[in-house]
């Protein structure tokens, strides 16, 4: 029974002494430990970054098109008189110069209509030739001179027609050029040849680059620029802006750009894949990797700089030219410390420690 007692005793007092010992021993206060969190967070340290400070020049881009060539004249060569073919000069790939005979039609009594005209024609200038003397001297009235002179006209004119309708049996190469297609045959038709086709010429020189542009960069294009045209064949041809559209092509919304090239020795052909360089105004900008381009949460485009005080700003930009690995932009500041890695991790207002993209920390 004591024993119990004294267990029971010694249980309450136990349990005095440790109530008791929450008002006596000292404890930190909720004002102590809101002391201690600002220091424990000014001694986390600054989230990193590399900067790259970036130069603003004048920088003259270039602009691709893709297009094709395009021969500078062609046309399907016909006959603009009756009868039928009797003889074809030319081939496919046969290159012709200007006024060469290519097909020959059956003379249809051409020739002697020429004849007869000749004839009435020197007959008319004897006769007037003649009378003239006449008239000079007082013989004949001078109003037969008139009507001598009207019938010596018309002799040669009728001349000059019964030529023409006789050079039209002839079909001649409207210009130098390559001949492309024969269509027609000798003797194939019994016929009239009037109208119909005999072959397709074209003019390789000079040959034409031809490409569509956005009206966005239609602005920065100008008739007689240098330009540089780089073939499918592996080919880079000079040539110059020839021709720029006023109007765009209802379908694309896009102008038609035409630069001219030298093709004397005829190795352009015609209907090929090319890419047509253009150089286009300088416009000030920094170059950047590609890598540095980020997007805010507007959706706009832009880098992100360390600005003062090593603050993160978001700075949006223009896209001058891409180079594929670097990008030329405008709206960067001469000598801003653009993030080129981890701008993707940070926020604007954002206190950073800026690094040389060489390793070594940036200068304030």
């Amino acid at each position: 029974m004591k024993a119990s007692r004294i267990t029971a005793v010694g249980l309450v007092a136990g349990a005095a002494l440790w109530i008791a010992s929450g008002h006596l021993m000292p404890h930190d206060s909720a004002d102590s430990q809101a002391a201690i969190r600002p220091a424990e967070a000014k001694a986390q340290p600054l989230f990193r970054v590399e900067v790259a400070a970036v130069s603003l020049q004048p920088h003259t881009p270039r602009l691709t098109l893709s297009g094709r060539t395009e021969a500078d004249h062609k046309v399907s060569i016909t006959a603009r008189a009756g009868g039928v073919l009797t003889a074809l000069n030319v081939k496919r790939g046969q290159h012709v110069e200007k006024g060469e005979v290519v097909a020959v039609l059956s003379d249809e009594a051409r020739e002697a209509q020429v004849q007869q005209a000749q004839a009435l024609y020197d007959q008319r200038k004897a006769e007037l030739e003649a009378r003239r003397v006449l008239i000079d001297k007082g013989m004949l009235p001078k109003l037969d001179l008139v009507n001598l002179e009207s019938q010596y006209k018309a002799a040669e004119a009728a001349l000059a027609t019964a030529k023409a309708e006789r050079d039209r049996g002839l079909v001649r190469a409207p210009w130098t050029g390559v001949i492309t297609d024969v269509p027609a045959e000798v003797g194939g038709a019994a016929f009239s040849m009037a109208g119909k086709e005999i072959a397709t010429l074209v003019a390789l020189d000079p040959m034409l680059a031809v490409a569509e542009v956005s009206e966005r960069k239609l602005a920065g294009i100008k008739i007689g620029e240098s330009a540089e045209v780089r073939l499918i064949t592996g080919q880079v041809v000079p040539g110059r802006v020839r021709y720029v559209a006023k109007s765009a092509t209802a379908a694309t919304r896009t102008y038609r750009v035409e630069v001219e090239m030298a093709n004397a020795d005829g190795k352009i052909p015609d209907g090929i894949t090319a890419e047509v360089v253009l150089s286009l105004n300088p416009v000030p900008a920094v170059q950047i990797p590609r890598s540095a381009l980020t997007i805010s949460a507007a959706g706009d485009v832009g880098v992100r700089v360390v600005a003062a005080q090593d603050k993160v700003v978001f700075v949006p930009v223009h896209i001058v030219e891409d180079l594929q690995d670097t990008m030329w932009v405008s709206g960067v500041t001469d000598e801003a410390r653009v993030i080129v890695r981890g701008q993707d991790f940070v926020r604007d207002g954002q206190v950073v420690a800026a690094v040389d993209s060489d390793g070594e920390r940036a200068s304030r």
